[in-house]
């Protein structure tokens, strides 16, 4: 998949070209409601089908002092996008000049860039432009002047509820992840980049994969049997989600530590993809680091024996 970075390469995209747009957080069934029925209709007209998605999320512009927890980063999210079979990705970058563009403005500048521009398929909630002025009716509008479909894929519900990224992160946080799953039609994982931390897990025995996940959203703190992928291949482990209560944190910030069982690589700066498959405990304050690390070898003889398990 080639990643584009401005509207102006869709240029070079052979035509008739069918976008799919949105801010995409999660890649849950709604989105790939809207991805697939683009990538379907180009395959019929014998075009190509383009994902448009933004970077940061525009809430991080919009509403800096209330911009939610992302259940995919866009690395994360670029990585799921791949997986579907797209052939191209635009990122645009959205900042307050983006914001302050009218929705006419934004729709002629895809317009000119395409040859040509055959449909552009949305959430039927999409809205966009300088105070969300643009929606499905003005697509329509300037659909018709300039020759182009548009297509607003109805939501998809379950369990009588419509499917949305709020929806799921509230299941996530809450550590619904069986719901989690089932709403986003695919497994629920964090993707992260293994930083440096202070080398504590090596002291205890038990050496640790610190991961800076892009703002992405946590399970409730707690230590987890988990999945990791990694350039791949898969490893087994434990992760602790938390504050670290036995360890001054300053600033009381949650961490992701991840230890891979069976594995002595030095991975700083590589991304790893983290599938929580059991609850083991909650976090936990102890009197010491002895006591800690006693703690901890439990804690990953549970997850061996959980993953040898039938």
């Amino acid at each position: 998949m080639k990643v584009l970075t401005s509207i102006a390469e869709l240029s070079a995209i052979p035509g008739p070209v069918f976008l799919a747009i949105g801010v995409f957080d999660g890649i849950h069934l709604g989105h790939k409601a809207v991805i697939l029925r683009a990538l379907d209709d180009a395959k019929k007209a014998g075009g190509t089908a383009v994902v448009v998605t933004f970077d940061p999320h525009p809430a991080r512009i919009l509403r800096p002092d209330k911009t939610p927890r992302l259940l995919t980063s866009t690395p994360h999210k670029i990585r799921l996008i791949r997986a579907l079979g797209i052939s191209y990705l635009l990122v645009i970058q959205f900042d307050a000049t983006l914001a302050a563009t009218p929705p006419e403005e934004f729709i002629l500048s895809l317009h000119q860039a395409c040859k040509p521009l055959r449909e552009i398929c949305v959430g039927h909630e999409w809205s966009f432009g300088h105070k969300r002025a643009g929606n499905l009716e003005m697509l329509k509008v300037w659909g018709d002047k300039l020759g182009f479909d548009e297509v607003g894929v109805p939501a998809v519900e379950m369990d009588g509820r419509v499917i949305s990224s709020t929806l799921i992160r509230a299941a996530v946080e809450a550590g619904d992840l069986q719901n989690a799953t089932r709403y986003l039609g695919r497994e629920f994982t964090i993707f992260g980049t293994v930083i440096e931390g202070n080398h504590l897990g090596h002291q205890l025995g038990f050496p640790t994969a610190n991961l800076s996940t892009h703002n992405e959203q946590f399970p409730p703190n707690g230590v987890y049997a988990v999945e990791a992928l990694y350039r791949e291949s898969k490893f087994q482990g434990v992760v602790n989600i938390g504050v670290r209560p036995t360890i001054q944190n300053q600033g009381g910030e949650r961490l992701l530590e991840l230890h891979l069982f069976d594995f002595d690589k030095t991975i700083y700066g590589e991304d790893i993809e983290v599938a929580f498959r059991k609850f083991l405990r909650p976090e936990k304050k102890f009197a010491g680091l002895d006591e800690l690390k006693a703690q901890i070898a439990r804690d990953a003889m549970e997850a061996r024996v959980f993953f040898k398990a039938p």
